[in-house]
């Protein structure tokens, strides 16, 4: 993940909303080895509305701790998770990936956040925060409230300084990896240009503390939606008395519940509890076990074949995203004695192979390239039809303003277009172009790789494979000057509205940004801000969908991916594991050890 981009009027119902939210994990490719269960309804029609989480804005009452348990709780013990990779980036500021979110659960807070009420039911509340925020001016200017008793791990109260802190921080030269929001309406879209940062001493006069717990944020503009924005990890509180710039990045101060006491880079990772936290300030984290340890390098076949064993330790195991290995689907689709033990949850990420439009200029190639894509051959390496549902579109079918259509013929010929394909490399400025493709060099996504080359190459198109490391695929694909043509990327609204999307793939060309395609067309961005402008929500809606088919008629940025199912398994002895609807990640909020 990266950046994000919403700066002008937006207006949210407040009452039920659907959401998704932020940068997948994974990689060259698609989504990690997604698989789907044939026996669910919903993955026989693909993600859609109906499969969304249900999030309200909750109260003060809801914003008190402590988060509500799972059926059969129980508390102490050690929980294991093993993963394929390390965590890229620990500091809040610096998160923008759904697996980091999830992880930076444990040990960072942020003003506000989501609080399960239930299966795919959720609340927004006050997390450090007495509620969701106080807006006056209209929506520009927003306030908080610190509640009573929020502590760092040292014991020292967190305070206003410490929150307007993290946000002036963000404006620093090394952080270039979270979320722009904030940053931009206390600013300008291009936030780095217009402050340095609080290291030299100077401050943003915008930002408020008239003590020590309250906090007011002045925007430029309205912005009905900043109590959501604040609930993205990078608006994690950072301490300014611990803050160590880019070192904050390997040793973060927790004020969380568990405090990371061992990390061993790309091997393991050990936390322990915050005793200075206090579950009664908390109505998000359960914070069940005593310990955790972590192991990395785990890939999905090896893993799946020890959640199906269930041996020994691996009972108390678990996976944030490591999910049913392909070769192992069927298996575990048609054998009961697993289902206890299968979370199973329809993907609200849309992933897209982008082309970076400073290599790939020609627009005929470019729409060649959708023509002639294997999408079928891609769908079954992934697991086949039960695993996903192949996308046409820019939004995913679970975003408000989503509407249908085809430009490329893939429902009708989902393994290629080939002949369609060299007409229009024909009428192109090279009938034979080279692709440099870049990917995540996992197993999984070295045969779709193979795959997208033999497609391609059917057509007359050269593909070169560039293989990338997969804990900082974010990081290499970012770059302005990457020296591609092609990558993968995953993207999910940041909340429940389409303004979280093409503002922010196609926002900012910068450095660590989230502009991937390096899209740069300015009557398609006019219309962008012309629809952020819109106050009315169904007709902001209505264009944003319209807008999708437009980009893709007009400038043909990428080539949609499938729409997944995640599958995953969990030991036996883990209770209360479901995979978080938001994040597309197992959630450690409720997890707990179970009683032998």
């Amino acid at each position: 993940m990266s950046i994000r981009k919403r700066s002008t009027v937006a207006v949210l119902a407040v009452g039920v909303l659907a959401l998704a939210g932020a940068c997948a994990k994974g990689g060259g490719g698609g989504t990690p080895a997604a698989a789907g269960n044939p026996s669910s309804a919903a993955s026989d029609r693909g993600p859609s509305a109906d499969t969304a989480p249900k999030i309200a804005i909750g109260t003060a009452d809801d914003s008190n701790g402590p988060a509500i348990a799972p059926e059969g709780v129980v508390k102490g013990g050690t929980i294991n998770m093993i993963d394929r990779d390390d965590y890229a980036h620990l500091d809040p500021g610096r998160i923008y990936t759904n697996v980091e979110a999830a992880f930076a659960l444990m040990y960072a807070r942020q003003l506000t956040g989501y609080k399960r009420i239930a299966k795919n039911d959720y609340k927004l509340v006050g997390d450090l925060a007495t509620d969701t925020g106080q807006a006056s001016d209209g929506g520009k200017t927003w306030t908080f409230t610190l509640k009573d008793g929020v502590k760092w791990q040292d014991g020292t109260p967190i305070t206003s300084g410490d929150v307007k802190w993290t946000i002036e921080r963000l404006f620093a030269s090394y952080s270039t990896e979270g979320a722009p929001y904030v940053q931009q309406w206390l600013t300008q879209e291009n936030y780095k240009k217009s402050y340095k940062g609080p290291y030299d001493g100077k401050h943003l006069d915008n930002i408020e503390t008239p003590d020590d717990k309250t906090v007011v944020f002045k925007f430029k503009e309205p912005h009905a939606d900043a109590n959501f924005a604040l609930a993205m990890t990078t608006y994690g509180i950072v301490p300014q008395a611990k803050d160590t710039k880019e070192k904050y990045d390997k040793e973060p101060f927790s004020n969380g519940p568990y405090i990371i006491v061992n990390h061993v880079t790309d091997k393991s990772m050990d936390l322990e509890r915050n005793p200075n936290w206090d579950p009664a300030t908390d109505p998000i984290r359960g914070a069940y076990p005593d310990k955790w340890h972590m192991e990395f390098g785990y890939q999905n076949l090896q893993a799946t074949d020890r959640f199906i064993a269930d041996a020994g330790d691996d009972k108390k195991t678990f996976s944030f995203y490591r999910q049913v290995a392909p070769e192992r689907l069927q298996q575990v689709l048609s054998d009961p004695s697993f289902k206890p033990r299968l979370m199973s949850q329809p993907s609200p990420y849309a992933d897209y192979y982008y082309f970076n439009l400073d290599r790939v200029k020609d627009i005929k190639i470019r729409q060649a390239i959708n023509y002639a894509w294997p999408a079928k051959q891609l769908q079954q390496i992934g697991g086949g039809p039960v695993s996903s549902v192949i996308s046409t579109t820019i939004l995913n079918p679970t975003l408000a303003g989503f509407e249908d259509y085809d430009l490329f013929n893939k429902k009708a010929k989902p393994e290629g277009d080939v002949e369609k394909a060299k007409e229009l490399l024909a009428q192109s400025s090279n009938p034979h172009p080279t692709i440099v493709y870049a990917y995540n060099q996992t197993p999984v996504q070295e045969r779709i790789t193979v795959a997208i080359k033999a497609g391609l190459e059917k057509a007359g198109i050269k593909v070169v494979a560039k293989p990338l490391n997969p804990k900082t695929w974010y990081d290499s694909i970012t770059k302005i000057d990457n020296g591609f043509d092609m990558y993968w990327g995953g993207w999910g609204a940041d909340w429940p509205n389409a303004a979280t999307v093409f503002p922010v793939i196609f926002g900012p060309v910068v450095e660590g940004g989230q502009n991937v395609s390096h899209f740069k067309d300015p009557e398609i961005q006019a219309e962008i801000k012309r629809i952020q402008g819109l106050s009315d929500a169904n007709e902001a809606n209505k264009a944003w969908g319209a807008l999708d088919k437009t980009i893709m008629e007009k400038v043909t940025p990428l080539v949609p991916d499938v729409n997944s199912i995640a599958n995953s398994l969990h030991g036996s002895l883990i209770g209360g594991a479901e995979i978080d609807p938001i994040n597309w990640v197992v959630s450690p909020n409720t997890i707990f050890v179970k009683q032998q």
